[in-house]
C-alpha cells in the first residue's frame, strides 16, 4: 500500500484541529519553526502542507506576521450609499487601507467617458489596498475629475476616507449609480497585494458614484479576493 506522503498528514492533523475549533477562524498558527519541531520534519515539508492549506482556502499568509486561519467572507452591502469604513465597522471589523498610488494624469477613453470629460481633461487617480483586521481584503482605484476636486489627493494622502476628503471639497452627500460584478482571476500583481496565488479567483467590481445633481464624481474599480468576500446587493 502506497504510503501517504508527510506534508499531507501533517495538513489533515492542522485540518482536523482547525474542525474542531482548536484554531479558531483568524487565529494564528504555529511558526513553521514550531511545526517542523512537533512533527519531526523539515521546514520545506510544513511549508508544502500550509502551501496545500492555503491553495484549498482554510489558511492564508501575511508577510511578516505568520500563517492564519481563513476567516468566515466579509459580507459588503452594495446599495446606493456604499462606504467603506461604515459597511465593516457595521460588521464588527476593523477597516484600515494602504496608499499604493497617488497621481494626477490624462484619463483613459473609460474613465472620461464615465466621467463626462474630454480626453484633455486631467484626473485624480488614488489606488490602494483595503484591509479588513489588517488582512488584506481588495485593491482599488477611484479616478476624480481633478478641476472640480484640485485639493483631492493631498487630503487622501493625509489617510482619511473618501467620504471625509470629499466632503472637504464640497461634496455633502453622494450615491452610487451602477455597480457591474464580475468574475476574474488574480494577475501576479494583485496575488501580491492580495496574499493569494496567481490565478486565484477574485471579484471586480465597476462603480459609479454621482452627487445629488446626478453629476459624476468618482469612476472606481475594485478587486475583490474572492475567497474573503460576500457582497450582498441591497435594495434602493
Amino acid at each position: 500500500m502506497a504510503r501517504t506522503p508527510i506534508w499531507k498528514s501533517i495538513a489533515t492533523t492542522l485540518e482536523g484541529e482547525i474542525a474542531a475549533g482548536q484554531y479558531r477562524p483568524g487565529d494564528k498558527l504555529p511558526t513553521e519553526a514550531a511545526l517542523s519541531q512537533r512533527f519531526g520534519v523539515n521546514r520545506h515539508t510544513v511549508r508544502h502542507a500550509l502551501g496545500d492549506m492555503g491553495d484549498r482556502g482554510l489558511v492564508h499568509s501575511r508577510r511578516g506576521a505568520g500563517v492564519f486561519v481563513a476567516a468566515k467572507p466579509t459580507e459588503y452591502p452594495i446599495g446606493r450609499r456604499v462606504r467603506y469604513h461604515q459597511n465593516l465597522t457595521a460588521g464588527g471589523q476593523t477597516p484600515s487601507k494602504q496608499i499604493l498610488r497617488l497621481e494626477t494624469r490624462l484619463p483613459d477613453e473609460v474613465e472620461a467617458k464615465a466621467l463626462r470629460l474630454t480626453a484633455e481633461d486631467p484626473v485624480h487617480v488614488y489606488e490602494g489596498l483595503s484591509l479588513a483586521d489588517d488582512a488584506p481584503l481588495a485593491v482599488f482605484r477611484s479616478v476624480f475629475p481633478a478641476a472640480r476636486f484640485p485639493g483631492l489627493l493631498k487630503r487622501l494622502g493625509k489617510g482619511g476616507s473618501v467620504t471625509e476628503a470629499l466632503r472637504a471639497e464640497g461634496v455633502t452627500d453622494y450615491t452610487r449609480a451602477s455597480t457591474r460584478l464580475t468574475a476574474r482571476q488574480a494577475d501576479a500583481t494583485q496575488a501580491l497585494h492580495l496574499r493569494i496565488r496567481e490565478g486565484a479567483p477574485i471579484l471586480r467590481t465597476e462603480s459609479m458614484n454621482i452627487d445629488p445633481a446626478d453629476q459624476p464624481l468618482e469612476y472606481g474599480l475594485t478587486w475583490f479576493a474572492g475567497d474573503r468576500i460576500c457582497l450582498v446587493v441591497t435594495p434602493d
